[in-house]
């Protein structure tokens, strides 16, 4: 009894025990980042005065404010939007183009700029987020991607509409004059509307999540929104309040970084103010609102303190930016996990399966015919395509091969993995990197070149991938982005690199030291070749195990982990293969873009991975040739259009395609393709259930006199036990 009596006790003591030992795990878990902050900023390696950290306060509170609209749709629609910088900068933007234009008094601006960002707000998510109510939750992140161009193309058209071309200025004046120091840093009266309203955006946002029943619902509503609506809460009232409250979150801190820095109005907005927001969330575990404003505004500090360092260069941030994502990535946990993770199972499947010819009809001597017949027509016509092309249209065809790869690279990591990147320009740009230098410093074969450069890609995509299989979901979204930062701004900075990197202008070596490739026709053909092999190690490893397992995680994880695989390298792999071909394609860039040209319009930068994801997702995530498709349409915008129509078309393209054919343009090809089969099979008399699923088949009825006699002979099979009652 006794020894019951002591087992029946020890959980009591327990539970004495473990608010404390939470407790205390807690206080440790705010206050180490807070003391290796502060010793950071004071002590070593960037020490700062107070002023510099005040000033960096201010604008973590801009970041902050930012990653909370972040992590509060992620909250109620399990997406990470990465539309949430735009949808402040549209009206900011309004708002900042009446006071230049009219003089309209700031205040009136400001409330303008307010009703204007709540109607934006309701606006997206009826007209928009609302159509992908019951998509899956990929699908809906990717539609913010193309929500986000959209946005970007309305902001550069504001300023035609206003009748400017250009600005000396877009930084507000303060409504009023007041300065004041803090060492050697002025703090004029813009910052004191910072303080002013900052904190108030805090202490209400936490109010109205705490106490109003529009708060207390949307918490309850983020993990089953099906099971919340049978309890009577209006979820998708709920979500339209969550984007408006969102939407004015970011027009607050792009409103206030115009009266500390200015907006830019007529150019794009850069992608370190979001990824800092999105680093912020990271460290946050996605939705911890208190974790993410304090990691918002630490950020703040950290930046304002490193450009604050004698000789600093903005790339120093953005590589500390790097490696801060990275470590959030490893040392932090993941949320813990109900019986049913709602991040895990089939929830991102966003490609639609390409189903192969069935076998019936597969061996049909009309349907082999069609096969080939058209395989001949696309290879004759890609073949003789350079015969009637221009040079520069030749040079646009070796493009659009060129980011057909990359396609096709990401064909395999978000189309069968499951996994989002929007990075995958970088990985172009280490394939470049490396692969000119090798032909340009060192003289190397122009297919060594692409050995190389493929395995950087394939080891970079596995460093930055393990960190983000730790927490899965869209962790990797954010830390690819954050590597297309890194290297579009550090390591491809002549500055730092300039003894390795390949020079502005490289020769085109010979391949195999006998086939010259300094016309335009022969490295198209090249690159020709260099698309076929990619298809074919692609579809090799589709076919294989590899490639069944890789659907099999994407498709529900704790599934294929129950059947003995090995998840993590499974992933690794996939992650290693679209890194080699994307890097791939990187050198054959390079040498066709005879050098690497960074900077301003470059290639490499971390906008035109966006705009590679939404050309495969246009093309159809699951298609080879959808990904090709994508590629032709995404570079002929490009080429034919102005920027800003550049921005609307890929985005308003994106969404019209999820919205209509969320398969993408290859899924319309494999439709055409289904109906003239059923046509053969109806022809044929051919009933083909993978084909016709909804055709019931009849059996046909037996004779009469059949189905007497054998009746008769069961009765005189059967024992005389089981015929006596």
């Amino acid at each position: 009894m006794r020894h019951r009596a002591e087992l029946i006790g020890a959980p009591r003591l327990g539970r004495h025990r473990l608010p404390d030992l939470d407790r205390a795990r807690t206080v440790a878990a705010y206050a180490v980042p807070v003391i290796l902050l502060f010793v950071a900023v004071r002590i070593w390696p960037i020490p700062a005065p107070n002023g510099v950290i005040l000033d960096g306060v201010l604008g973590g509170g801009r970041i902050a404010l930012i990653a909370l609209g972040i992590a509060l749709i992620y909250r109620a629609n399990r997406v990470v939007n990465f539309a949430q910088g735009d949808l402040g900068t549209v009206p900011a933007t309004l708002a900042v183009l009446l006071i230049i234009s009219s003089g309209l008094n700031y205040y009136l601006a400001l409330v303008i700029g307010i009703a204007s960002a709540a109607v934006l707000g309701a606006v997206v998510e009826l007209l928009i987020i609302r159509r992908f109510f019951r998509a899956p939750r990929l699908i809906l992140t990717v539609a913010t991607i193309g929500l986000a161009q959209v946005l970007t193309g309305a902001a550069l058209f504001l300023p035609n509409a206003f009748g400017y071309e250009a600005f000396e200025t877009t930084r507000l004046d303060a409504p009023f004059d007041v300065s004041f120091e803090v060492g050697t840093t002025i703090f004029s009266g813009s910052d004191v509307m910072a303080m002013i309203l900052i904190p108030i955006a805090f202490v209400a946002l936490a109010l109205w999540l705490r106490l109003s029943d529009a708060g207390t619902a949307v918490r309850g509503s983020a993990e089953r929104a099906d099971r919340a609506a049978t309890l009577g809460i209006p979820v998708r009232r709920l979500h339209t309040v969550v984007w408006v409250v969102a939407s004015l979150l970011a027009f607050l801190a792009m409103w206030l970084r115009a009266s500390a820095v200015g907006l830019p109005i007529g150019s794009v907005l850069g992608p370190t103010f979001l990824l800092q927001a999105l680093a912020a969330v990271v460290i946050g575990r996605m939705d911890r609102f208190a974790v993410i404003a304090a990691a918002g505004v630490g950020l703040g500090i950290v930046d304002k303190a490193m450009t604050y360092q004698p000789g600093n260069n903005p790339a120093f941030n953005d590589a500390v930016l790097f490696v801060v994502v990275l470590l959030a990535l490893l040392i932090t946990r993941r949320p813990g996990r109900a019986r049913v993770d709602p991040e895990q199972t089939s929830a991102w499947q966003a490609a639609r399966e390409v189903r192969p010819v069935p076998r019936e009809l597969a061996r049909l001597p009309e349907v082999r015919l069609a096969r080939y017949g058209l395989l001949a027509v696309v290879v004759a016509f890609l073949v003789t395509l350079p015969l009637w092309l221009d040079e520069s249209q030749k040079n646009l065809a070796t493009v659009i091969v060129l980011f057909g790869i990359v396609g096709v690279s990401l064909v395999v990591l978000t189309g069968w993995a499951g996994q989002v990147s929007l990075g995958q320009v970088a990985f172009l740009a280490v394939g470049a990197a490396v692969g000119g230098s090798v032909t340009d410093h060192y003289g190397l074969d122009l297919a060594i070149a692409m050995l190389l450069g493929g395995a950087a890609g394939a080891a970079a995509a596995v460093v930055i991938g393990y960190p983000a299989l730790r927490r899965r979901g869209l962790t990797l979204a954010v830390s690819t982005l954050a590597f297309a930062l890194f290297v579009s701004s550090y390591v491809l900075n002549p500055e730092y690199f300039g003894d390795w990197l390949p020079a502005f202008r490289i020769e085109r070596t010979e391949l195999f030291g006998r086939i010259d490739l300094s016309s335009e026709t022969r490295f198209y053909y090249l690159s020709l070749v260099a698309l076929a092999i990619a298809i074919v190690i692609v579809r090799g490893v589709r076919t294989s195990r590899t490639g069944r397992v890789l659907i099999g995680i994407r498709e529900n994880e704790r599934a294929a982990r129950a059947y003995g695989v090995n998840v993590t390298r499974t992933s690794l792999a996939g992650f290693a293969l679209s890194g080699f071909l994307a890097a791939f394609a990187g050198v054959l860039f390079v040498h066709q873009q005879t050098g690497l040209q960074v900077g301003f319009g470059s290639a490499y930068l971390p906008e035109q991975s966006l705009k590679v994801f939404s050309m495969v997702v246009i093309g159809g995530l699951g298609s080879v040739p959808g990904a090709l498709l994508g590629s032709t349409y995404v570079r002929g915008v490009d080429y034919f259009l102005p920027p800003e129509w550049q921005f609307l078309a890929t985005g308003a393209g994106l969404l019209l395609v999820l919205m209509i054919f969320p398969g993408g343009f290859g899924s319309i090809l494999y439709d055409i393709r289904d109906w003239l089969l059923r046509q053969v099979a109806h022809r044929r008399k051919l009933v083909v259930p993978s084909l016709v699923a909804d055709v019931r088949v009849e059996p046909e009825p037996i004779p009469e006199p059949v189905a007497r006699r054998a009746v008769e002979e069961a009765v005189e099979r059967a024992p005389m036990s089981e015929l006596t009652p």
